[in-house]
Formats: structure tokens, sequence, C-alpha cells
């Protein structure tokens, strides 16, 4: 019998000790996941641990993504600010971020600012963002850069300009707008 990787995290979980194995009479079994003609049935706290285990998995792998587009994004300090730029040698701000998750990450993200903070679910705060979050500043949403830890970030700031990595001071927190956590 072959069980599902959810089944054998909860019966790991339970051989481990880490898991008391519920009572046969004194706890209901649920809920219950077919496997072929065999159902196998997993009790409440085993389903809440493993779920909780699958999220940290989950966690761990939009860190990883979110590493390596901040890496993407370093490479291009320096390139030139073209708007409409998408790469590899000139970039405008949303460009800038749509390539660094998609060369660096693997995250295909939609086009303009607005339409990346549409797309991308997962909503964060100022103080909430971490490294590889995209911020957004302006009542349009007309700027966004890559936030890559300790208060910087790296954007493609206009016209006539390079792309760079600048501290956020008072003038970008007065000026944001919201910000997402792309990679799930």
């Amino acid at each position: 019998m072959a069980l599902s990787a959810t089944a054998a995290v909860g019966a790991a979980l339970v051989a481990a000790g880490s898991v008391r194995a519920p009572e046969a009479q004194a706890q209901p079994r649920t809920p219950t996941q077919q496997h072929g003609t065999q159902a196998i049935t997993i009790a409440p706290e085993t389903a809440a641990l493993t779920s909780a285990k699958i999220s940290s998995a989950r966690k761990a792998k939009q860190r990883k993504r979110a590493a390596a587009a901040v890496k993407y994004a370093y490479k291009q300090i320096g390139d030139p600010y073209r708007y409409g730029g998408t790469g590899p040698k000139y970039w405008d701000c949303s460009g800038l971020a749509g390539g660094a998750w998609r060369k660096g990450a693997g995250v295909k993200l939609p086009r303009t600012t607005q339409q990346i903070y549409r797309a991308v679910k997962h909503k964060v705060s100022w103080k909430g963002a971490v490294k590889g979050d995209l911020l957004f500043f302006y009542s349009g949403k007309s700027h966004m850069g890559i936030y890559v830890g300790h208060g910087y970030m790296i954007h493609a700031p206009g016209s006539g300009k390079r792309v760079k990595k600048i501290k956020l001071n008072g003038y970008y927190k007065r000026h944001f707008s919201g910000a997402v956590r792309p990679g799930y």
C-alpha cells in the first residue's frame, strides 16, 4: 500500500513521538483520504501538524526564490533606465522586478506595476517586508522596487538614471502604497 505524503508525514510524527496517536475509540478520525481502493484516515491533530509542515515548506521555497530574485537584481545595478525596458540591458521599475523574479527565481509576473500588485495575492505591510518583497509607491502604484533587506531596495529610478540600491528613507515611507510577496 502506498501512503500519500500527508499520511507518511503523519505516520512519521506518531512514530517519532512528536504526536500522541489518538485512542481508537476516544477520538473520531477525520479527514479521510481515498488512495486507490483503500481509505486512509488521519487524526485531526496529525492533519493540523502536517498542514503546518507543508506551510513551512512553502515558506522555505518562497524564501529561496526571493533570495534568487534579489541576487539577480543586484547584478543589474548600473544598467540604464529605459521606459518599457525589460532587460537585459535596459530596465524600467516593473521590468526590473519582473525580470528579477522571472530570470532569477523562475516566477512569472505581469508587466506593469499595477498589474503586478493586483496579481500577487500575498500582501505585506511596510514593517512586514522581507528580502524579495516588491514595494510600491505613490497613490497609483506608479513606481516599485525590490526590497533587499536592512532598509534598502533596488530599483530603476527613472529617465537618465541607472538601476541602483538605495536606503529607504522618510520620503519613501511617506509615499509607500503597498507591498507584495511573490513566489508562493
